[in-house]
């Protein structure tokens, strides 16, 4: 699931990045924004998911996917695009602008 919040003095968009399977132990944001390198999510007992935050810049769109249990790639369900990649799937799509 994606969340944004934009903001009115600062060419940036704030994205919450989060996730929820009950099998998952553990998910890595792996996206453009990060050079493809896995960056941990953290487990929010609250919502029963992991959770991270990120800032980027604004009027763009982004490239992402989620490592599960660093051997399994999913996408998100809540993206706002879903575009093909070089691997034979496809990639989720983050768009930050209002």
């Amino acid at each position: 699931m994606l969340t944004k919040r934009f903001f009115k003095t600062k060419d940036e968009t704030e994205v919450t990045f989060e996730f929820s399977r009950p099998d998952v132990t553990s998910v890595a944001l792996v996206g453009e924004f990060n050079d493809w390198q896995p960056m941990a999510m953290k487990f929010n007992k609250k919502a029963n998911a992991f959770r991270t935050k990120i800032r980027l810049p604004k009027d763009k769109s982004f490239h992402f996917r989620y490592l599960l249990n660093e051997s399994e790639w999913e996408n998100d369900y809540a993206a706002d695009l879903y575009l093909p990649n070089d691997f034979g799937s496809e990639n989720s799509i983050v768009v930050t602008q209002p």
